[in-house]
């Protein structure tokens, strides 16, 4: 399903301080054949927007002149309070395929690692795919639940995309798999030489007897 979000001309020169100050997040839409256009969208609808399509899910962008099927290529964060402070849009041919990099989410339960018996390592946390933008989907969920014995594992293959979606990724990759606990080993330590401990103190004993005589 395609978020929508509407965009508002900015004109060249305005005070992007001013801008943010309004309420809004300064952008640029481009791609697709079209010129860099500049606009401006309400960062509190683009925060829900983000939130809904991600970077992988597209939307329709409402701009001045018409609209256009876009993805957020790139945000640009304030550093200190996390809030964008730029975007930019691009715009897709929606008959084309696009290859995106998809976020993976991990759900359900292991019972291996429920149980105690390993570690969950996530190999993977996004994957390459291709296909239309329109079924492609902003994150894929990872069902932990067929990890239940030590040295299980989920493969690229076992993944469940949308029908006309393709991994770009080897689909023997592991993306998730149960590992042994390793045991912390404490540190043993060795047997004490009495002998050059006592060779120790008669040494000292007579650099003293020295130190007196002199």
């Amino acid at each position: 399903m395609t978020t929508i979000l509407k965009a508002a001309a900015r004109e060249a020169g305005e005070n992007l301080t001013t801008v943010r100050k309004e309420g809004f997040v300064p952008a640029v839409v481009y791609g697709a054949g079209r010129a860099t256009e500049s606009i401006k969208v309400s960062l509190k609808e683009f925060l829900k927007v983000w939130k809904e399509a991600g970077e992988s899910g597209t939307i329709s962008l409402e701009l001045p002149k018409g609209k256009a099927t876009v993805l957020i290529h790139e945000v640009a964060n304030d550093a200190v309070r996390d809030i964008p402070q730029h975007v930019d849009f691009l715009a897709i041919d929606v008959t084309k395929p696009i290859e995106v990099a998809i976020p993976l989410e991990f759900v359900g339960v292991s019972a291996a690692i429920k149980g105690g018996m390993g570690t969950l390592v996530k190999n993977l946390h996004e994957i390459e795919v291709r296909g239309l933008a329109g079924d492609i989907p902003h994150m894929i969920e990872v069902d932990l639940s067929p990890l239940d014995a030590l040295d299980t594992h989920i493969l690229v293959k076992d993944l469940k995309l949308p029908k006309g979606v393709v991994a770009l990724v080897d689909g023997e990759v592991i993306v998730a798999n149960v590992s042994a606990l390793q045991e912390e080993k404490e540190e043993v330590a060795g047997p004490i030489d009495f002998s050059a401990i006592e060779v120790e103190k008669k040494g000292k004993k007579e650099e003293e007897g020295d130190t007196a005589a002199a």
